[in-house]
């Protein structure tokens, strides 16, 4: 017997392959809470509206209420034979209150019901990703908060540039991750508009009330076109795009933490707790979670690709191939914050070698430019000071000295116009410490960006 909920058309039996084909039942069951929410608004607002009997809609309500204590204390399980989580609890409401509990669906489809879900769903777990971002924020304010004097390279190209601090560094991450929060910040915004009410994407004849749905779930507004209601998955798009920004700005520092970490460069360690080591080189350990979200930053924009190519040519309205949505989208959230929730503890438990962040800046002779600026302060065109201050690399290098370590007869063999005070000119400790622009790596201009990233991610949920 044929006893789907859209029975009535077909008079044969689905192939059960087809029902399993069919069924989403596995992965979005974890909306029940959602589902269960949204339906209760509804029946409320068909019992306000007389669409349905004001004490049937209390029986809905009531009976919903019980179905949702039930999942949520383990009584009820999910049936894997269910097309469904919509099915499933409207199933289950019927069992319990017989016909009233067919009288749920009045006035909704499938179709806007699923629209609901998933931004309710997805508005809940951006509330969880932003406070597990911003305690990532507040790790790195720390870190540069007790790092201000702590010089290290800054590179470009891999190579070792100009003196900053290990505090500067740190305050680059937080504002890439300020700027991630607050992506997800509008993308929640742009999220919270109420969709149930579309229909299946031609709305209703009943008199419904969107707005009293609207207030009863909290959103800011509802969805001004049924079709777009109900075939708009962009908030998923928008969604998965924030998260592999951010995921993409955690590669970029598990790279670094990964080269930090390896003997060569040997800036900090990580604590045992967040490292493993070899099945056969006991010497070794290894960066496994950062090499690990890198990974997953491919996987999640993965998921992305999915959601793109899997609307780009999707007609209006809805399609089945929207059901894709929620596995790559569950996927993208579910990564994000397990990589989250993993990295903070590892940055924060790990070993900082300071000296050798140090001594890694000596050797470069990363106070180059600093040496160059000294001249043109003297008097010098920029190219001149340029040229000599090259050469005076090149010589060093070739006689294993770095410019700290020349005399100054060695300076004037280049140039008279070198005196005395060129030593604390190129002192790695004045390199930092004159870059006081705002934004720069001396310490009273990065304590201005802890203050700015601090208060930055107090406006945000």
């Amino acid at each position: 017997m044929n006893n789907k909920m859209w029975a009535g058309r077909s008079s044969k039996e689905v192939d059960s392959r087809v029902n399993d084909f069919n069924s989403s039942i596995a992965f979005d069951s974890r909306m029940y809470k959602q589902d269960i929410k949204g339906s209760m608004a509804h029946a409320k607002m068909l019992g306000s509206k007389g669409i349905i009997d004001a004490e049937e809609s209390e029986k809905i309500i009531t009976g919903l209420e019980g179905i949702l204590a039930d999942i949520d204390s383990g009584t009820l399980r999910f049936d894997p034979e269910a097309e469904d989580i919509h099915m499933f609890v409207e199933s289950e409401l019927t069992k319990r209150l017989g016909d009233t509990g067919k009288r749920l669906h009045t006035a909704r489809s499938r179709n806007d019901q699923v629209a609901l879900d998933i931004r309710m769903y997805l508005k809940d777990e951006i509330k969880e990703i932003i406070p597990i971002v911003k305690e990532l924020v507040e790790v790195l304010c720390q870190l540069a908060e007790e790092n201000l004097d702590t010089i290290m390279p800054g590179y470009t190209h891999l190579q070792r540039a100009q003196p900053i601090t290990f505090a500067h560094h740190m305050m680059a991450y937080a504002q890439m991750l300020v700027r991630d929060i607050g992506r997800l910040e509008d993308t929640y915004k742009r999220m919270n508009y109420m969709p149930l009410g579309s229909g299946a994407l031609a709305s209703t004849t009943y008199p419904i009330d969107r707005k009293q749905v609207c207030e009863l779930l909290g959103f800011e507004d509802i969805t001004q076109n049924s079709l777009d209601g109900v075939s708009d998955r962009d908030f998923c798009i928008e969604l998965a795009s924030a998260i592999s920004i951010l995921m993409m700005h955690l590669s970029r520092f598990s790279e670094e933490i990964i080269l930090w970490s390896s003997w060569e460069f040997k800036f900090i360690e990580l604590d045992d707790a967040y490292a493993t080591g070899s099945s056969i080189m006991p010497q070794k350990k290894n960066p496994d979670v950062t090499e690990l979200i890198r990974g997953k930053t491919g996987r999640v924009y993965g998921d992305l690709n999915t959601l793109l190519v899997m609307m780009k040519g999707t007609p209006l309205a809805y399609n089945k191939d929207m059901q894709e949505d929620k596995e790559a989208i569950f996927d993208a959230v579910d990564t994000v914050k397990l990589c989250l929730t993993t990295f903070i503890p590892m940055l924060d438990t790990m070993t900082l070698y300071k000296e050798n962040m140090r001594n890694a800046a000596a050797r470069g002779f990363i106070n180059a430019t600093d040496c160059a600026d000294y001249l043109v302060k003297k008097g010098l065109p920029f190219r001149d000071a340029y040229k000599i201050t090259g050469t005076l690399v090149a010589y060093c290098i070739n006689n294993g000295k770095v410019l700290e370590t020349l005399s100054l007869e060695e300076f004037k063999e280049l140039s008279d116009v070198f005196e005395q005070d060129v030593y604390d000119a190129i002192k790695l400790e004045t390199c930092v410490n004159m870059r006081m622009a705002d934004g720069g790596p001396a310490p009273e201009a990065v304590k201005k960006q802890i203050a700015f990233a601090r208060n930055a991610i107090k406006g945000y949920c």
